[in-house]
């Protein structure tokens, strides 16, 4: 059996971060269903009230090939670390300073986007670190870029 995969992402804000992580990751937002041209007439015709049409959202990769990112509005804020969290291949196969370069050209971007800059790790080959940043998106979820 081949299984698809989502990631679900509690939030406080779930228009807004899906907004942040599809460009960050080059995602789309999800369209509405055929014969809307909006979510807010898609939700409307369903009866959802306009307080509870940003409970939801969901990114999709543009060419298909990526899983699928949910957001849930929930009435909790993050309060530790995430347990998993997403690394992002801003420099895949590049190293050194060449990578660092292409790193923090990625966390400047991210930065532009909403994200908070955690910290930077150098590369370390006594100890098999190519070197890595880690950031925050606009609700304080880490994520590296890698």
């Amino acid at each position: 059996m081949t299984a698809e995969i989502q990631i679900t992402y509690d939030c406080a804000d779930p228009d807004r971060l899906a907004r942040f992580w599809a460009a960050m990751l080059g995602y789309q937002l999800q369209p509405p269903p055929k014969g809307f041209e909006s979510w807010d007439e898609a939700l409307a015709s369903f009866g959802v009230p306009p307080q509870e049409r940003n409970d939801r959202s969901a990114i999709l990769p543009l060419d298909g090939a990526g899983p699928r990112l949910f957001f849930q509005r929930v009435p909790e804020t993050k309060t530790v670390k995430n347990r998993i969290h997403l690394d992002v291949r801003a420099a895949p196969g590049v190293q050194g300073e060449a990578r660092m370069i292409a790193l923090e050209a990625g966390a400047e971007r991210a930065r532009a986007l909403g994200a908070t800059r955690l910290y930077r790790v150098e590369p370390d080959p006594t100890v098999m670190e190519s070197g890595f940043i880690t950031m925050a998106d606009p609700e304080g979820n880490e994520f590296c870029l890698d």
